[in-house]
């Protein structure tokens, strides 16, 4: 868990109980982290380039 923000895990969830829509194991699993992850950037941004281009333009995705 990141102590600054209280987001947990590889993508950085906020909060990490959004990972439990990928498995039961989100706490643990870096494999369910980080399909979680993949499917956020594809559902918010299309593809990690569209996510790289956010955040290189604001500093965030």
């Amino acid at each position: 868990m990141n102590k600054s923000s209280g987001a947990y895990g590889i993508p950085q969830a906020l909060p990490g109980i959004k990972m439990a829509s990928e498995g039961s194991d989100w706490l643990t699993n870096p494999e369910t982290q980080i399909r979680w992850g993949l499917g956020y950037i594809k559902g918010r941004y299309s593809t990690p380039c569209g996510a790289l281009a956010h955040s290189d333009r604001l500093g965030w995705y």
